[in-house]
């Protein structure tokens, strides 16, 4: 499985041309956030539908800083490439995709949107890994993990991989967003209203 994460390989019908702004993506999902009393309750859906859960992630689930939304809310995703957020080397770091995705226009997910996308997204095909890209949260160790939806072919799962700022991506693999309603503010809007500030 840890494999599998280093050598994700992308659907050869998305395109993976970069684009510019978050405008540019269309929606790939629209997940609900918010249906469970807490984390205990959404574990337990995850065993009682067949989601098998790893380790790191299992740990995840049950630390502190994994919480649930207290009002049903819906989300939509966007499923990027590296490459598509314009980085162009063969591997890229953790902190330059999210960098560039939220320069893009792009949020993080909340944690819940991984094991909520596992629960909602049934028909994911076998061979498809997608990373939250969520910020980390730390395992009893202290070693900071991110979350994976993922079909390796044994069933439907969701485990936990590398969140270093530092870990090494492939530009082939798949990261999964959430598209913001608010504008994102452009430099000349940022520089203009500078200019009213007093020194």
């Amino acid at each position: 499985m840890q494999n599998q994460l280093k050598l994700k390989t992308r659907s050869a019908t998305v395109s993976e041309l970069p684009i510019r702004s978050a405008r540019d993506v269309a929606t790939w999902k629209t997940i609900t956030i918010g249906t469970f009393a807490d984390s205990l309750a959404l574990r337990n859906e995850l065993d009682s539908k067949g989601c098998n859960v790893g380790g790191q992630a299992a740990e995840i689930l049950a630390r502190p800083m994994f919480t649930v939304s207290s009002q049903k809310t819906d989300v939509e995703l966007v499923d990027l490439s590296p490459a598509q957020l314009g980085l162009t080397t063969d591997t890229v770091t953790l902190a330059n995709v999210y960098a560039r995705a939220q320069r893009l226009g792009l949020q993080l997910p909340a944690a819940e949107v991984g094991p909520q996308l596992r629960l909602q997204y049934f028909d994911q095909p076998i061979g498809e890994f997608l990373t939250i890209g969520m910020d980390p949260i730390k395992t009893w160790s202290g070693e900071p993990i991110i979350l994976n939806v993922a079909n390796g072919g044994a069933g439907l799962i969701l485990i936990g991989q590398d969140g270093r700022p530092e870990a090494n991506m492939s530009v082939t693999s798949r990261f999964i967003f959430v598209r913001s309603h608010q504008p994102a503010a452009s430099t000349e809007a940022v520089g203009s209203v500078a200019a009213f500030l007093p020194p």
